[in-house]
């Protein structure tokens, strides 16, 4: 009884943490393409729609590396104020830009 509890949590405990991911892609893909970051009207997918000359750098680079360059997009093309690089708004717009470096992409 007590093997086939454990087992139920570690389920539930694996579905709760792979939502959680999968809402954080979500959250990275609605700032990719909202206009909001800035004020221009652009969006990040504005330049780069479905992830467009974005893969080597996903693939390549850091998270600190890659947050210096959504910042320096938000400020320069974009007309926004950078984001806060420890804010989950960064880590989810990071997660989503390295999907764009995953094989077959």
């Amino acid at each position: 009884m007590k093997r086939s509890a454990c087992c139920l949590l570690a389920l539930l405990t694996g579905g709760v943490v792979a939502y959680a991911a999968d809402t954080s892609l979500d959250r990275g893909k609605e700032l990719f393409e909202s206009p909001k970051l800035g004020t221009s009207g652009k969006s990040c997918s504005s330049c780069h729609p479905g992830g467009r000359k974005l893969e080597w750098a996903a693939s390549t680079y850091d998270d600190e590396k890659l947050t210096e360059i959504v910042n320096r997009c938000i400020e320069k093309s974009l007309k926004g104020k950078p984001l806060d690089p420890a804010s989950d708004d960064m880590k989810s717009l990071i997660a989503y830009i390295k999907t764009f470096g995953a094989p077959g992409k």
